[in-house]
């Protein structure tokens, strides 16, 4: 009896090349899901062990020379849950093999350079995660809604950066895009949330509700990014993020097929490990105070 083909996160959320229409993608969604949150819920653990093995695979090769590490990009609209996934999935993960990066608005310093300039600065090493928390996209996002550069300046970013990532790939970064897919409704209830909430003041920034008023420009912005920037070597995933569970199930599952699919093992031995047992089973246990 032949087996049934089980469909990767990687094929359910990756976005169809083409022209991008964000509301055919249902932001309460839940592809590859079929227990519902529960189901969610209760493997996710499992899954979080598994993603925290595989990127001890990618830190341990690293010590023997390997090039390759991991980049996950997080895009999406306020309160989308950028830092909810830098802490419920990136968290899950040995700090040490792990590098965030929060991208606010530029600084003089950042200004004064190529808008790549700071992103170049962020990239993770060898054997890392790294994970950006808005990224290289809001000069092509924020700066085209706001209209803080002439479009004849951040229409031609989309193909610096289609050869900057082309370039990164190449040597040896796997990058992951995320957007985070949220609802205005989800957005409105968020930040209703937070002003309910004393200790959720610090969250809330007055300016989320200046660009909420302009969501359709935003989302014009996203679709047009996603079309432009679709490529093979670094392709956009789409995440239903109303559900704020899914999103970090989904984005768990798509870094352990991403991980996976790098073929990881334990690098061996540079020594010999039965001289190495011996000597230390010979050795005398230290002294106190010698």
């Amino acid at each position: 009896m032949a087996k049934t083909k089980v469909t990767s996160f990687q094929d359910l959320l990756r976005c169809p090349p083409g022209p991008v229409d964000l509301t055919t993608v249902q932001p309460r969604a839940t592809p590859g899901l079929k227990g519902g949150k529960d189901e969610a819920l209760k493997t996710l653990p499992d899954y979080a062990q598994r993603l925290a093995d595989l990127q001890e695979r990618l830190y341990a090769a690293a010590k023997t020379g390997d090039r390759r590490r991991v980049l996950l990009v997080l895009q999406g609209m306020d309160t989308s849950g950028k830092s909810g996934v830098v802490k419920h999935v990136a968290g899950a993960v040995n700090p040490m093999d792990c590098r965030i990066q929060s991208f606010k608005a530029p600084t003089k310093e950042e200004l004064a350079h190529d808008f790549l300039w700071r992103i170049r600065r962020a990239l993770p090493e060898a054997g890392e995660l790294g994970v950006f928390d808005r990224s290289h996209y809001e000069d092509v996002l924020v700066v085209r809604v706001r209209e803080l550069a002439p479009r004849a300046v951040w229409s031609r970013r989309y193909s610096s950066i289609n050869r900057f990532e082309e370039r990164l790939v190449a040597d040896g970064c796997t990058v992951v895009k995320c957007f985070l897919h949220i609802s205005p409704d989800a957005q409105k209830e968020r930040l209703l949330a937070r002003l309910d909430d004393p200790t959720k003041y610090w969250k809330y920034n007055p300016s989320d509700v200046d660009d909420r008023m302009l969501w359709p420009q935003f989302q014009d912005a996203y679709a047009v990014a996603l079309e432009k920037c679709n490529t093979g070597p670094a392709p956009w995933y789409v995440i239903p993020a109303d559900r704020k569970w899914y999103r970090n199930y989904a984005i768990t599952r798509l870094l352990i097929e991403v991980l996976e699919g790098l073929d990881l093992g334990w690098p061996p031995a540079d020594f010999s490990v039965k001289d190495e047992r011996a000597r230390l089973e010979k050795m005398p246990a230290p002294q106190p105070g010698g």
